[in-house]
């Protein structure tokens, strides 16, 4: 039997395109996701799995709406291969019920991993070079420094109450903590 399966990262997204591509591939039942890659509980691919057999096939339209890191990948399609399972990706040609399929599924697994770390790499160096000239990234303080020592005084010497002081300034809980 060839299942599909589908994922997409948000609601505001659709199924519709996958699901289309999964039917013309074959596939007689879909199971989909509406979650972050990264999530590894995913409950429709984890019910796929389970009720994966020997001989089928898991089809997806790209591997990366199996996962999203080059470890992730290889366990889901090393589980799979233990069921004497296949996999199939449409975008990339990939279908490991072959030798040739396999060798081709490792090598673009290993670029898309090289090229995730490239990226990370890339943004670090932007980053650094972005504090090099003095810019600083992330949000602004929510409190001001004086403010900072106001919340110290108030905790510290008059012995107020987090959720007291955090209503006062109108701020999380977190944050009065996190004044030191």
């Amino acid at each position: 039997m060839i299942l599909g399966y589908a994922r997409v990262s948000t609601k505001d997204q659709n199924l519709e395109g996958q699901n289309d591509a999964l039917t013309a591939a074959g596939a007689e039942r879909i199971f989909a996701d509406t979650i972050t890659g990264t999530a590894r509980a995913r409950p429709e691919l984890d019910r796929l799995l389970k009720e994966l057999r020997a001989g089928d096939v898991v089809v997806v339209t790209k591997y990366d709406r199996l996962a999203r890191s080059l470890k992730d990948l290889l366990q889901i399609v090393d589980l799979i291969q233990s069921h004497n399972a296949g996999f199939r990706s449409l975008g990339e040609d990939i279908d490991t019920t072959t030798p040739a399929g396999r060798l081709v599924f490792h090598v673009f697994a290993s670029i898309a991993q090289f090229e995730r770390e490239r990226i990370v790499e890339r943004t670090k160096e932007g980053l650094q070079a972005a504090r090099k000239r003095g810019r600083v990234g992330g949000r602004p303080p929510v409190l001001s420094p004086s403010q900072k020592v106001e919340v110290q005084r108030m905790r510290d010497v008059e012995m107020r109450s987090v959720p007291e002081i955090a209503a006062l300034f109108k701020v999380s809980q977190k944050t009065v903590r996190r004044v030191t």
